[in-house]
């Protein structure tokens, strides 16, 4: 049975929008792509690094898979620690409108029910999937119950503007920290693992007898 397991980027606000560039994704207007950059240190790319060399296939959505099939297909060093696992393991893309052979070798578009696809998937392979940005995606398939790790690398800077990972109506969802750090440039690196529905309580002092 695989283990679905997302690593977003976010902003204090809960922005995930273009972290990579201006032209990134610029729907809805948005002017401020490229905001993890300024953050960029080795503690950063060691973490990344460190998750990929763990997968056993990628998820993603469909805009960050033409962002990540626009570049990484060129990358040709099997070595490199990021290309070759994007280049050599199987890859599925959540989509109605993606051709059936996008072009990127190893692909494999997921076109019907997503809880169904997504579980079937987990059911028939071994080891991490990975879902890499794909924000909208990630946050059905956390309605959807469907993520069991949860990397959110939160970047101290805030945009009040832009898509957000956690909106209003999200599915109420518990998780349990599992692991924790934080880069030389303040971005938190903290990792979550799904732990069912919330409890509640109270601060009330109870009624004296």
């Amino acid at each position: 049975m695989g283990k679905l397991v997302s690593q977003i980027f976010v902003t204090l606000d809960g922005v995930y929008q273009a972290p990579g560039g201006p032209e990134e994704d610029t729907r809805d207007g948005f002017e401020q792509g490229g905001w993890t950059v300024p953050y960029a240190d080795d503690d950063f790319g060691g973490f990344v690094t460190e998750v990929f060399s763990r997968p056993a296939a990628f998820l993603l959505g469909r805009h960050t898979y033409d962002i990540f099939a626009s570049y990484w297909p060129k990358m040709t060093d099997p070595a490199d620690p990021i290309a070759g696992p994007l280049n050599s393991l199987p890859k599925y893309v959540a989509s109605s409108t993606l051709a059936d052979d996008p072009g990127w070798a190893g692909t494999t578009v997921l076109r019907g029910d997503l809880a169904k696809e997504v579980t079937s998937l987990k059911e028939r392979t071994e080891g991490e999937i990975q879902i890499h940005g794909s924000g909208a995606l990630v946050a059905s398939l956390l309605d959807l119950g469907l993520v069991d790790t949860l990397h959110l690398l939160t970047f101290p800077v805030v945009l009040g503007a832009g898509r957000r990972l956690f909106q209003q109506g999200a599915v109420p969802t518990a998780f349990r920290h599992t692991a924790g750090r934080v880069t030389s440039t303040g971005v938190t690196i903290q990792t979550y693992d799904r732990a069912g529905t919330p409890t509640y309580g109270s601060y009330a002092l109870p009624e004296e007898a």
